[in-house]
């Protein structure tokens, strides 16, 4: 297992023939999050070979048709395809009510539980964690209540040396944990046999930042720093700066500036509006900002990479 970015859609407002809106799968290891759900996601998820059954948390950035349109119909599959485990789903204060009357009007019962957690904050804040992961949201600014979803690794456990525990008799399979915890083992006869010699570094954890619609905003940036992957929305040149802020978006270039400013190991941009036929120009003005600035290509599973593990 590995850390891996699966880009379902990223075109704004509308799909097209080759693109879909929104939507994000996400691996951590063993753990599976679908970010936003635009329309079509479901057979985005087809497409790119994800079982259903491995999507347990759900985050939507906001409610806006082209980022959740496509969860009361993935909701619904799940019910056909005899889904027992429960579902949590991430969003803003209404995403209850919205789904809750679209099954009630279209007499669609989950026939599985499914467990709300509304945001409402301003500021970011702990949303989700267990013994890998934590996910915080990213307050944004656009013209509804938004929310992006920074996803870290906890940090992780030390790599046994076999080779040289097993010249130790009195270490025994149930002190493996606290040698990967990084914890000195003392011998019967008190000796310490400091935890470095039996074990190795741990791999680097790594982060992904989902930055949804936004205005460019500054203060995103100390949550997001140093990040190893950004996926940040760039829906206009910075030729139409004036119209981004009117209707809540950013340019590329000031999605560059804000992956400069967080030092960020790589920068994939999206959300584009449908005027641009050639996309590359959007990375064409990233990349005077910031070189690693990237354009997101439908179905393709990105490899995360720890920045800090490259650089050794």
């Amino acid at each position: 297992m590995s850390n891996y970015l699966t880009i379902l859609g990223f075109n704004s407002a509308i799909p097209t023939v080759n693109s879909a809106t929104t939507a994000q799968f996400l691996q951590m290891e063993s753990d599976h999050f679908l970010i936003d759900c635009g329309e079509g996601t479901q057979v985005q998820l087809r497409k790119a070979k994800v079982k259903f059954s491995k999507i347990n948390h759900i985050f939507i950035s906001h409610l806006h048709g082209d980022h959740c349109f496509g969860l009361p119909g993935l909701v619904a599959s799940f019910r056909l395809l005899g889904r027992e485990k429960p579902l949590h789903i991430f969003g803003p204060k209404g995403i209850k009510e919205m789904l809750e009357t679209i099954f009630r009007i279209s007499e669609v019962h989950s026939g599985f539980k499914i467990i709300y957690h509304e945001l409402e904050s301003e500021n970011s804040e702990l949303i989700f964690e267990n013994k890998r992961v934590e996910v915080y949201t990213i307050p944004l600014n656009h013209r509804i209540y938004c929310n992006g979803y920074l996803f870290k690794e906890k940090k992780k456990d030390r790599h046994l040396v076999m080779e040289e525990i097993s010249k130790y008799e009195e270490i025994d399979i149930s002190d493996f944990q606290n040698l990967k915890n990084g914890k000195d083992f003392t011998l019967n006869n008190g000796k310490i046999i400091e935890n470095k010699m039996l074990t190795k570094d741990p791999d680097e954890s790594i982060s992904y930042a989902f930055c949804s619609d936004t205005r460019y905003l500054e203060s995103v940036i100390p949550i997001i720093k140093e990040v190893d992957l950004l996926y940040h929305e760039a829906t206009f040149l910075h030729e139409l700066k004036e119209m981004a802020e009117y209707t809540g978006h950013t340019t590329a270039l000031e999605a560059a500036k804000i992956a400069k400013a967080a030092n960020v190991g790589k920068l994939i941009l999206g959300h584009f509006s449908n005027r641009y036929d050639d996309r590359t120009v959007f990375t064409d003005e990233a990349r005077e900002v910031f070189p690693k600035s990237y354009l997101p290509i439908a179905l393709e599973a990105v490899k995360i990479e720890s920045a800090k593990q490259k650089a050794l």
